[in-house]
């Protein structure tokens, strides 16, 4: 009675999986040899004990010697049943599968949403108040191993209208974690990194990183070298995460994760923060990007938990807009010399504009303007010769803002939309409006400026980099370092960047956002083969608090 079924899984069981019409079938010629007969149904009484051990016997040796169609006519729901055992045979693809009845167990299958029952075959609504449970133990066998896969199953025998017992089917009749909406199969599994290591095969154990780590999307190793396989459960979905059930070849292990931070200027990034966020009460994120290749030397955030804000905030940057501005503008043919009066207001639209400083300053060239920020410069100056979509093609095709970043880690990749009317380009040249972003993205910028060329931040080395469509023409490009370099000198940053104006060139930026007392601090910049953004939320003035967050980094430098 309790004698294991064992049958090894031949090519004529497999190719029976493929016939069509696998689940329609007459039920009662399966069962009773041929007679016609009515579709059996589920009635309300528990089965006798020896004929729920039979019909459990008689189940398990049809599933074992691979005679699916006769294994599913022993259930409540054969078209459901076949299916899920169908799949289990090819997915799966075991070598031999060993089924040994066992006595009654302490407790029923859990019970699934009624399956849906193909027209002619049995009922199949759940009865957990009439089932009889019993055990049986899986042996299951793969040529790959000669460990085999053992586990413990339970089988709801349930009183047929035949009177002959029946397997109530639920997917967890194949296996007990396998659930309705799930599917089990045979799949490639990679060890995980067991350390994570920086550029310069550092050990990194910095919160803003540790933080990320679950999430760090890295490429597959070449699965002939660490792959291995395993028998896998997965959600239809892909909203749950898979289990693996039995591991059937043990994947090498993995090499350490390199990312291409710089430990030296993450842990200065991991301070700066901290500080500038007065200890993780504002939110606050710094990236350091590397011009020359893109990739990510540093990234860090306060509070460390939650949102990586670094790579994923969607908010206004503010004057730092303004280097994508002036781009713009150069384009259109304003130079830094070119006379832009900054007056104390302006109005477009009825809608009044003023700068964060009171005085007009009529006699300014471009190159002040930028230096000081002045809002009503770059306003006037770009209603008079930019047009509607110039802003968000010029973010797009030259600075890369808004193209899909495969950086590594999940990103926000910049919204600058089309502006609705006047009011709403004007605020866009000033970094406000319907514009979004991040320090990741601002970092970006002036890393495009340094090299002159946009290199998509990555934080593996290999991982692919989007390109941009275009880049800025020499004389474009010169001036734009000039205005940057301008701040640095005499403008907003240079307090902060004293001594430091050789090679390098900054952009703050205060951001007006919503119902906040207090503005958001931003600052871009660059020096030799590094650039720097960081933002402060309700920060204040871009010098005040998220300009000395990136200095500090900028003065460690790219060694």
């Amino acid at each position: 009675m309790n004698k294991g079924a064992k049958i090894g899984i031949s090519a004529v069981a497999t190719a029976m999986l493929a016939v069509a019409g696998y689940g329609a079938y007459n039920i009662a010629t399966a069962v009773g040899g041929g007679a016609k007969a009515g579709p059996r149904t589920v009635v309300a009484e528990a089965p006798g004990a020896d004929a729920a051990a039979a019909g459990a016997k008689a189940f398990l040796e049809a599933w074992a010697k691979g005679d699916l169609e006769a294994a599913a006519a022993l259930t409540d729901a054969p078209g459901d049943a076949v299916t899920t055992l169908g799949a289990f045979q090819q997915k799966v693809a075991p070598t031999a599968i060993t089924l040994t009845p066992g006595g009654p167990a302490t407790a029923a299958p859990a019970a699934s949403s009624a399956p849906s029952a193909p027209a002619g075959t049995a009922s199949a609504a759940p009865v957990p108040d009439h089932q009889v449970p019993l055990s049986f133990k899986a042996k299951v066998e793969f040529a790959q191993t000669g460990t085999a896969w053992s586990y413990d199953g339970v089988l709801g025998m349930v009183k047929m209208s035949d009177g002959k017992a029946a397997v109530h089917w639920i997917p967890g009749v194949v296996h007990p974690k396998l659930g309705p909406g799930e599917s089990i199969a045979v799949k490639p599994v990679t060890a995980q990194a067991t350390t994570v290591v920086d550029r310069h095969n550092k050990a990194l154990n910095f919160p803003s990183i540790t933080a990320q780590l679950g999430q760090i999307k890295a490429p597959a190793p070449d699965g002939s070298a660490t792959a291995g396989s395993a028998v896998v459960i997965s959600d239809d979905t892909g909203k749950a995460k898979p289990e693996t059930v039995f591991t059937i070849v043990e994947p090498k292990p993995a090499p350490p994760l390199k990312l291409t931070i710089d430990a030296d200027l993450q842990k200065a990034a991991e301070a700066a923060v901290q500080e500038a966020s007065k200890g993780g009460t504002l939110k606050s994120s710094i990236v350091a990007v590397e011009p020359s290749t893109g990739n990510i030397l540093a990234f860090a955030n306060a509070p460390t938990n939650g949102q990586n804000r670094a790579f994923g905030a969607s908010i206004a940057p503010g004057s730092t807009m303004k280097v994508i501005t002036s781009a713009a503008l150069m384009e259109a043919g304003v130079t830094p010399d070119t006379p832009v009066a900054c007056p104390d207001g302006t109005n477009v639209g009825g809608q009044d504009f003023k700068n964060d400083f009171p005085d007009a300053h009529l006699d300014y060239k471009f190159r002040q303007d930028f230096a000081q920020s002045c809002n009503t410069a770059f306003i006037n100056e770009g209603k008079a010769r930019l047009k509607n979509d110039t802003l968000p093609a010029m973010a797009k095709d030259v600075f890369g803002l808004g193209l899909v970043w495969q950086t590594g880690l999940s990103n926000f990749d910049t919204a600058v939309p089309a502006p609705k009317g006047a009011n709403e380009m004007v605020a866009e040249f000033i970094g406000q409006g319907r514009i979004q972003t991040n320090s990741l993205a601002m970092a970006s910028v002036s890393a495009t400026v340094q090299s002159g060329t946009f290199r998509q931040p990555i934080l593996i080395a290999g991982l692919p980099q989007t390109p941009a469509k275009r880049q800025l023409s020499a004389d474009v490009l010169t001036g734009l370092r000039t205005v940057m370099n301008e701040t640095v000198r005499t403008g907003t940053a240079a307090k902060l960047m004293s001594g430091m104006a050789s090679g390098a060139g900054a952009k703050t930026g205060t951001a007006e956002v919503g119902n906040q007392a207090a503005a958001n601090s931003w600052f871009t910049a660059f020096r030799g083969n590094l650039a720097v953004a960081a933002e402060v939320e309700a920060g204040g003035h871009g010098a005040d608090a998220a300009g000395p967050a990136a200095v500090k980094l900028l003065q460690i430098g790219n060694g």
